[in-house]
This record gives C-alpha cells, sequence and structure tokens, in this order.
C-alpha cells in the first residue's frame, strides 16, 4: 500500500509536498527514486525511477518549454555536486512533479524553491568556514575567488561550469538583495541602530537639547532630540516605512511571483525579476549620486559647513549650527564632525528610501507583465493566485505610502518651526490650535531663512504619491476590492493637504492631527474597516 501522501493525478504518480526543510539534492534524489510524475501501470505504481535522459525528455517535451533543457544540465542535478537548480527551471521541474496539475504544480514549486534557498544556505555556510579555516596569506586570493564563484552560481545554479556567467558588481543587484533577503527586521533595525547612535553622539556633543534667543527674543529650543525630521524620521517612519517596503519585496520575490507564474503557466521564471531589476542600472547611479553628491556633500558643506567657518545665517539656526552663535556650548571642529557623519547617515537612509520606491514601481511593472501573459488562462486557480497577491501588494504598498509622506512632514514640520518665534515644536501646536479654539495670535518670524528642507520633502511627497498611484492602477485593485482604494487614496489625499497646510494658515494642526490619526489607522488596518480584507484572508498566498 502507498503511502497517504502519493496519489495519482492525470494519470502519473503524484507525491504531496511535505515541507521537509530538505535541501534540493536530497529532495531531488528522493523524487527521482519514487518516480514521482512517472506514467504508472495497471497497478497504480510508477514505471520504474526516473533517469536523466528521461527526466530531460520530459522537461523538453512541456509545450511552454519551448527553449528545451540541456540533457548535461539535468545530469548536473543527479549528480553528487553543490549544485542546485536555477529559478527558470525550477518551474518546470515543478510541472514535472506536479503532474500538469495547475494547484500541485504551484505548491511543488514553492517547495523546490525552498528546498533551493536551503542549499544555498548551507553551501554558504561551507564556504563561510573555509574561508575562516585558512591561514595563509596566499591562498585569500583563491579562496575569494571561489567564495565569487558561489554567488554565481546563486544566479544561475545548474548551468555548468565552462558557461556559468562571470557578473561583474551590479548597485541595482545589490540594493535589490538589501530588500529581498535577509530578515524583515535587518534594514529598519540598522537604520534605527544609526538614529541612535547620532542621539548619543548630540548628548556627549551637548546639542541634544539646546537654546537660544534671537535678537533678544524669547528663548527657543532647537536641539538634536527635538528635531523631529532627525527623531522621529529616522526612528521612527523611515524604519516602518523600510520594514514595509521589505515585506511586500520579498512576499512578491520569494512566494507571490512564484504563485502567480505557476497558476498563469507563464514561461517567465524567477530570473525574469531580477533582468526588470538590472535594466534600469543608471536609475539607481542616478540616485546614488543625488543622494550622496548633493543631498549629502553639497548640502553639508552649504548649509553646515560653511556657515560654520564665515559665521554666515543664511539658514535658520538649529542644533547643527549653534556654535555660530553660541561658541561657548561647542566648537566649530567638533560640530563639523557632527554634522559631516549626521548627513552621511542621512544621504545613505534617503538612498534606501527612493530605492524602495524603485523595486515597487519595478514590481509593479513585473506584476502586470506576468498578468498580460495569463489573461487568455480562464482556470479558478489564477484568479484567486491574482486575488491574494494583489491584495497583499496593495497593503503593504499603501502602509509605505503613508510611512513615506510622514517622512516628508517631519521635514517639513522642523523647517517651518525654525522660522516661527515659538519656544519649542509643542508649544508651536499648542498655539496654533489655540488661534482657533480661543483666537490667540500664531506669531512667525519676519526673518526670511532659506529652507531647503521644504524642497526635498516636496520631492519626496511627489515620488511616493506617484509610486503609490501607479502600484494601485497596476495590480487593478479597483476592479476587484471595490472601494478599498478610494478609501486609500483619500488617506494618502488628506496626508497631502495636511503636509501642503503646515505652517499656510493658523489651525493646520487640526487637519494634521486628524490627518495622522487616520494614517494610525492605516497602519493598523490598511482596508480601513472595509470587508474586502476578509477577501484577502479567504485567499492562500503563503
Amino acid at each position: 500500500m502507498k503511502p497517504s501522501n502519493m496519489l495519482i493525478k492525470n494519470g502519473k504518480f503524484f507525491v504531496q509536498p511535505d515541507a521537509g526543510g530538505r535541501d534540493f539534492k536530497v529532495l531531488f534524489k528522493n523524487l527521482t527514486a519514487a518516480g514521482a510524475g512517472r506514467p504508472v501501470d495497471e497497478n497504480g505504481f510508477p514505471k520504474g525511477p526516473w533517469t536523466a535522459d528521461l527526466l530531460a525528455e520530459a522537461i523538453s517535451l512541456i509545450d511552454a518549454n519551448r527553449a528545451g533543457i540541456e540533457l548535461r544540465t539535468v545530469q548536473l542535478w543527479f549528480q553528487d555536486n553543490d549544485k542546485g537548480i536555477s529559478p527558470e527551471n525550477i518551474r518546470w521541474l515543478a510541472r514535472i512533479f506536479g503532474c500538469d496539475d495547475p494547484k500541485a504544480t504551484s505548491a511543488w514549486q514553492a517547495e523546490l524553491s525552498a528546498s533551493q534557498r536551503q542549499l544555498v544556505a548551507q553551501r554558504r555556510e561551507r564556504q563561510k568556514s573555509f574561508v575562516s579555516s585558512a591561514s595563509e596569506a596566499s591562498n585569500l586570493e583563491e579562496i575569494a575567488v571561489e567564495v565569487g564563484d558561489g554567488i554565481v552560481i546563486e544566479a544561475d545554479d545548474d548551468l555548468p561550469d565552462d558557461i556559468q556567467p562571470k557578473r561583474r558588481f551590479s548597485l541595482a543587484r545589490t540594493s535589490e538583495a538589501i530588500f529581498g533577503g535577509g530578515s524583515f527586521l535587518d534594514l529598519p533595525v540598522s537604520v534605527f541602530a544609526g538614529a541612535a547612535v547620532l542621539g548619543f553622539m548630540s548628548v556627549f556633543l551637548g546639542v541634544h537639547s539646546i537654546t537660544y534667543a534671537e535678537n533678544n527674543g524669547p528663548l527657543k529650543q532647537v536641539g538634536f532630540f527635538w528635531a523631529p525630521n532627525w527623531t522621529l524620521l529616522f526612528m521612527v517612519f523611515l524604519p516602518l516605512f523600510l520594514g514595509f517596503c521589505h515585506e511586500v519585496i520579498a512576499f512578491w520575490k520569494n512566494e507571490g511571483r512564484d504563485l502567480l507564474v505557476a497558476a498563469s503557466g507563464s514561461t517567465e521564471g524567477n530570473n525574469g525579476w531580477l533582468k526588470k531589476v538590472e535594466a534600469s542600472p543608471l536609475t539607481y547611479w542616478s540616485v546614488f549620486l543625488v543622494c550622496i553628491g548633493f543631498a549629502g556633500l553639497f548640502q553639508w558643506v552649504s548649509v553646515r559647513l560653511l556657515p560654520l567657518i564665515d559665521g554666515s545665517r543664511d539658514y535658520a539656526i538649529d542644533w547643527g549650527s549653534i556654535g555660530i552663535i553660541r561658541p561657548e556650548l561647542t566648537s566649530v571642529m567638533a560640530q563639523a564632525f557632527f554634522t559631516g557623519i549626521a548627513y552621511l547617515y542621512m544621504c545613505l537612509c534617503f538612498y534606501l528610501f527612493f530605492v524602495g520606491l524603485i523595486l515597487l514601481y519595478t514590481l509593479a511593472y513585473d506584476y502586470r507583465d506576468i498578468k498580460r501573459q495569463s489573461e487568455r488562462v480562464d482556470d479558478d486557480n489564477l484568479s484567486d493566485a491574482i486575488l491574494g497577491v494583489s491584495a497583499k501588494i496593495s497593503r503593504g504598498v499603501f502602509r509605505c505610502a503613508i510611512s513615506g509622506i510622514l517622512i516628508a512632514i517631519c521635514m517639513k514640520l522642523q523647517s517651518v518651526y525654525l522660522v516661527t518665534d515659538s519656544s519649542n515644536i509643542i508649544s508651536w501646536f499648542v498655539n496654533d490650535f489655540l488661534a482657533v479654539t480661543v483666537g490667540n495670535d500664531t506669531i512667525f518670524s519676519s526673518k526670511d531663512f532659506s529652507t531647503p528642507n521644504q524642497y526635498t520633502s516636496m520631492l519626496i511627497v511627489m515620488v511616493t504619491v506617484f509610486t503609490f498611484a501607479y502600484v494601485i492602477s497596476q495590480v487593478g485593485l479597483a476592479r476587484q476590492f471595490g472601494s478599498v482604494p478610494v478609501k486609500m487614496a483619500g488617506c494618502i489625499l488628506s496626508l497631502v493637504i495636511a503636509y501642503t497646510a503646515i505652517g499656510m494658515f493658523d489651525g493646520f494642526s487640526i487637519i494634521l492631527g486628524l490627518s495622522i490619526l487616520l494614517a494610525a489607522y492605516g497602519l493598523f488596518d490598511p482596508w480601513l474597516g472595509s470587508r474586502s480584507g476578509i477577501m484577502e484572508r479567504r485567499v492562500d498566498v503563503s
């Protein structure tokens, strides 16, 4: 009697995936020996195990596989080596083990992908052990080459050694790996840790909480801890953005895309995702150079370093320039060093921010491309797959958009606050609220300071809203979930209005407060109370 996890599908011997956590070599050996996916005889038993010849022929006979497969590639799977299987060939092998059943194929594609990741992880551990055990300097170069070849193997794992592609450094691929791999916590925690280090440095330099009086006016709090564009931004909202962004991209790369491709019968494997990412290298380099060169170096020199040196006051005084009017508290050299570190950290963080938006845009484009290939397929499994994947993508992108606009709000709040006569940013909000409810006046400084942060924040709002609108339009959320996208768009619009209203008129704090409350609710419940959330939970996308 056959085990309960084995049965017959479409006249072939089917083995149910068991998510046993085996690496690809072990899993493949067991399945081929058992004859999984082979035609059965009159007794319901497979007609012998798989051989390399038989398996290569079966894969080549798949209608959607126009290119076929080389026999030596299949032979590598059977051999006792460290080589696994490429993402492109995973889908063909899943068709074999899934017995041409769409649901079973999808399950086996996920199982084979997980086994390949397990094999890669084991190989990396062996490589790390090999490198750490090397003691002679003469061998270090050879070791580095072997490790590098290991990285190449992960891209096209089952290619023979004589045709392995040699990849150069790719900023796009490296940036994508930050969001598409590793733990969900790695990226946001790293950004948070950097902000925490800056906070400690501000305490050591004595600029964490500091006041000054402008033209014998009231004392004004300009300390580092009181600046929302350095505290709330990098310790709360940017980590949230990066976490949500990582969640969406990792889901699409490792789960959602495989599910959609398997259900649609598309001929494009996971390599298609990396190809789309690497198709725009100038985009990544342009953003990198702008963030490092302009937002970092140029802005630090013009806004921080030169004013500290010559004592100019074209910009509002804050924690980074307090040495101009209160040199007894901190030296120019100390402030120049601290602001340099802070701006380097800032520009790297904003590079990650814009990379996240670029990858979300690429995700939407990739989703649309796969969906177009599957439009002629009429399958309930495909419809469920599209429903579940689009729901999870839309939920994540909505959260990213909220976090992105909150980042811009923090930046504008600090810029506008610095030109007011309020003693601190909290009293500024209180006075603005009382200006409407009680009738007090909100007084702004008459001095015209340059505020470059406002331009940067406006740019962040524009690209965030554009990315959100593009992704939602491509995943077709309006057709599937009715009023949900309208509610999402309304929440985003309220944040944009609140951002625009900051410092424009009395009572902006009321609009800002209400919008932030709505945004906070949207972070916890992206469906904003809609029953469509129930539909998402009904679809298995894991």
